[in-house]
């Protein structure tokens, strides 16, 4: 496998992504496009790895963690954490990548949050992919997603629906970026 990450996120007009552990907002088809994107392979042999840090692992309630279908990694520093069997922790986000690159049953990596893993994967020598839903309203957040740097541009992929989408009163567009 040649890596790639792929990177997926939803951040309002203000780059919020997060407040007090949670979303701000609730938008079920939004999840859905994440779920789709995160957990389906063309190789029905393979599955895709999601990255993300502890606290975004935290922050997924009980229920749904660890997220099905998909090979969990989460990058901390606590050796000592407790995380469900199979899923597995790395201190940077490069040894995560370098396990996962060594692995054939991956198929694709995406990286899930929260911002720090999202700055250090944009910012790494790894070809990267911006999937960004784009929520077109301001909430109240206490985490926010970084800076895109000027190396991404917006690109158009056939996978991703081009149209303003709404939900709950809500609109938002699916936008695309690549370095």
């Amino acid at each position: 496998m040649s890596v790639r990450l792929n990177l997926i996120a939803a951040a309002c007009e203000n780059m919020g992504i997060g407040k007090n552990g949670d979303l701000p907002w609730r938008l079920k088809s939004e999840m859905a496009y994440f779920t789709k994107m995160t957990t389906n392979t063309k190789n029905p042999n393979k599955q895709n790895a999601v990255i993300m840090g502890r606290v975004s692992w935290e922050c997924i309630p009980l229920k749904f963690r660890p997220l099905s279908n998909r090979l969990n990694v989460v990058l901390t520093k606590n050796n000592d954490l407790k995380v469900d069997d199979g899923v597995l922790t790395f201190s940077t986000l490069e040894s995560a990548v370098e396990k996962l690159n060594s692995l054939d049953n991956i198929e694709k990596i995406w990286v899930i949050g929260g911002s720090y893993v999202y700055k250090s994967a944009m910012e790494s020598e790894y070809p990267c992919r911006l999937y960004l839903t784009k929520i077109l309203k301001n909430f109240d957040c206490d985490t926010f997603f970084p800076e895109i740097p000027p190396t991404f541009t917006e690109i158009t992929d056939p996978d991703v629906p081009t149209n303003t989408q709404e939900e709950k009163g809500i609109q938002f567009l699916y936008k695309v970026y690549e370095k």
